[in-house]
């Protein structure tokens, strides 16, 4: 699980990165965090088609996702894009992905975000429904406040195989197995310029905050981190066996 893609510098670092990774750790199924893609925020036909080129299988989003209004038309179409499964029912696009035998879900959560459909509610309508020889599962959790995502993670426990924080673009130190075998991790953090504020100019993002009036942003620059981690599932089991960051650092000018 790849954290948020930022611009085009996150862009650049996934395709740099990923197929090594992928070749290093023998990984079967790559998902990323995209809606942040385009610009450093939402995600467009062309910047999905970049990552998927690269070797991502799956783009989760969350509540950029419409930022780019042109992704609309292909939410519900052959590209593996997700939307959160707890939007609206009349949102276009999915919530949800079967692909390499595994269900991904993509949430996102309430506290400091958004009025959505209650996430926890809305996974277990889903599990309700799935087949039972579905194993893995692995869930994208699009949420801010730590304490959701903890909340989450402890409740699916047992019934999922991960639950993958994503949104703060700051990776966290939590990772871990919970006691009934999902893998768990706050956030999984950005793949996005180092040199900003999650992304974007720090200088642009400090005055924001200085003054409390908008800003136009921009993308920040210097090396360009990547923030992932690495789940390995038992698949006849569906129960996590380990749960490792990968961080990579791409030296480059802005």
């Amino acid at each position: 699980m790849i954290g948020d893609v930022i611009g085009r510098p996150g862009r650049r670092a996934v395709q740099q990165f990923l197929p090594g990774l992928c070749h290093d750790y023998a990984i079967n199924l790559v998902i990323a965090n995209g809606e942040n893609c385009a610009g450093g925020i939402g995600i467009t036909s062309g910047t999905a088609s970049e990552l998927l080129d690269s070797g991502v299988d799956v783009l989760t989003t969350g509540n950029h996702v419409w930022a780019k209004k042109e992704i609309i038309p292909y939410m519900s179409g052959e590209l593996p894009i997700l939307r959160p499964l707890n939007f609206p029912p009349n949102a276009p696009g999915h919530g949800f992905l079967a692909v390499k035998g595994t269900l991904v879900v993509n949430l996102i959560g309430r506290v400091f975000v958004g009025e959505f459909d209650c996430p926890f509610r809305t996974m277990d309508r889903l599990l309700s429904e799935i087949e039972a020889e579905t194993k893995v599962i692995i869930v994208d959790f699009h949420a801010e406040a730590t304490s959701e995502k903890v909340a989450m993670g402890k409740y699916l426990d047992g019934k999922v195989s991960a639950v993958l924080g994503t949104h703060t673009h700051i990776g966290t130190v939590d990772a871990g197995i919970l006691p009934k075998g999902t893998a768990y991790v706050s956030d999984v953090g950005m793949v996005g310029p180092e040199d900003s504020v999650i992304g974007v100019d720090a200088e642009a993002a400090i005055q924001a905050f200085l003054t409390g009036m908008p800003h136009r942003f921009s993308m920040g620059g210097g090396a360009v981190v990547f923030d992932a981690m690495l789940v390995e599932v038992d698949v006849a089991t569906g129960k996590a066996v380990s749960i490792q960051r990968i961080l990579r650092r791409e030296e480059s000018a802005r």
